[in-house]
Parts: structure tokens; C-alpha cells; sequence
């Protein structure tokens, strides 16, 4: 997308000269730059309503940090710079690490079992039914519970039905910097960690381990795995908020 001359010149005037009215003609004339970055991250668990609130307040981000001066294309700053502000808003409701496959199953038992346990019993049901309905263990139904709770959104940079990213075919982004960022939280949040639950948690979320084997390899119990994976999920998401909120 290339702005046309007009369009340049109310960037210009609204830069140099401050006029309100040249920016609001700018904003409105984006607009479906910022709407169709929404709709590309559309049916990920968020309203398309909402997201194209946010996808807009990156837009107006992003035409008041732009520099006219600078040799760069205002769609190339302006793409990375609604992105993120898309992202931040998935990353706010969501959870950065990969939820194994057994667990995603296990969660969607388990929100089975909550919907006929509470039309059979008449109230919501406690941990050890839905665990015992589900055919596993309390300590599973609660990690479980908990992943459910910790991730909701897909990762903005997966492809889509398509086969393409989702900036692909708007405008060309610096490889790798989709990811950049969150790589970069997620570390400072596994460096709160101490050594072993680190290790604990690349093994489950990273190698994909059942919480057995993960404590013949680190040699624990599996209770204890299961409780310390529970507590390190806490602690990241407690130490990642203020990050992202910052960031």
C-alpha cells in the first residue's frame, strides 16, 4: 500500500505544523490498512470489533512517532507498529509457550465433563469430578485448567489457510521481528525462574514431555512436577504482565 502524494503531504502538515484536522483526514484515510491487519488476525479468540479498535490505536501510533524525514516508507513503519499493538492485545489475554497436545486434549475433556456435571448435579463441579469424569488425575485436571487459563490466542505469526504470513501481503517487515519481542519477555521471565524449574518447563512446553517422564529425568515425583510446573506457570505470568505492559 503507497500513500498517494496528497496523503504525504497531510503527514507532513501534521509533523511540522501540528494541524489536528490534517491527522484525522490521515487516520481516516488509513483506516482499512489498520482494519485489514484486524481482520487477518480474525477467529483467534478475539472480536473483530475489538481488534480493529486496537489495530486503530497502533494506526494513530504509528502516524505520531512516524518521521517524515527519515528514508522510510510510512507502511513499512506503520505495519510492524499495528502489529504490535495487536499482538500486545492477544499477549495480554494469552500465554506465550506451546501447550502440549495432550494437555489441549485434556482441556477440551475437561470442559466436556463441566457442562454435564453441571446439568447432572445442578452447580458448578469440583476438581475431583471433573478429573475422575475425565479419566485422569487431580494434579493433570488442575495443570490442565490452569493451561487452558494461561493460553488463549493462536501465535499472530502463524501462517494462515493460505500457506502466507499475516504482514505478508500488506507490507514487507524486518524478518524475524514478529517474534523478537516476545522471545525477548519470555527470557527475562525464565530468568526469574531457578535452574531446574526452567528445565521443567522447557521439557513440557518445548520437548513435549509427559510429567512422568519429566520426573524420571529430573528424578522427582510426578506430584511434584506437576506443582512445580503449576508454580512457575504463576510466577511467569506474574513477571510478565509489568514486562508487557511496559514494552
Amino acid at each position: 500500500m503507497e500513500l498517494g502524494a496528497d496523503t504525504q503531504e497531510l503527514l507532513r502538515r501534521w509533523h511540522a505544523d501540528r494541524d489536528a484536522h490534517a491527522r484525522e483526514q490521515v487516520t481516516e484515510r488509513l483506516l482499512p490498512l489498520a482494519h485489514g491487519l484486524a481482520r487477518r488476525y480474525a477467529n483467534r479468540g478475539e472480536p473483530l470489533d475489538d481488534l480493529e479498535q486496537v489495530a486503530c490505536v497502533g494506526l494513530l501510533k504509528a502516524i505520531d512517532r512516524f518521521d517524515p524525514g527519515r528514508a522510510v516508507k510510512f507502511t513499512t513503519f506503520a505495519v510492524p507498529t499495528i502489529a504490535g499493538e495487536l499482538k500486545r492485545h492477544f499477549r495480554d489475554r494469552g500465554w506465550m509457550l506451546r501447550v502440549p497436545r495432550d494437555v489441549q486434549e485434556l482441556t477440551v475433556r475437561l470442559a466436556h465433563e463441566r457442562e454435564v456435571l453441571t446439568n447432572e448435579l445442578g452447580r458448578a463441579p469440583r476438581v475431583e469430578e471433573l478429573a475422575r469424569g475425565a479419566g485422569t488425575s487431580v494434579e493433570q485436571a488442575i495443570e490442565a485448567m490452569n493451561a487452558a487459563d494461561a493460553y488463549r490466542a493462536h501465535s499472530l505469526d502463524e501462517p494462515r489457510d493460505d500457506g502466507t504470513e499475516p504482514l505478508e501481503s500488506i507490507a514487507c517487515a524486518e524478518e524475524g521481528f514478529e517474534r523478537a519481542e516476545e522471545r525477548f519477555l519470555l527470557e527475562r521471565g525464565l530468568g526469574a525462574l531457578p535452574a531446574r524449574e526452567r528445565e521443567i518447563l522447557r521439557l513440557r512446553f518445548a520437548e513435549g514431555l509427559t510429567q512422568r517422564e519429566i520426573a524420571a529425568t529430573v528424578g522427582v515425583s510426578q506430584m511434584h512436577v506437576s506443582r512445580l510446573i503449576r508454580r512457575s506457570v504463576d510466577t511467569l505470568r506474574a513477571t510478565l504482565a509489568p514486562l508487557a505492559e511496559a514494552a
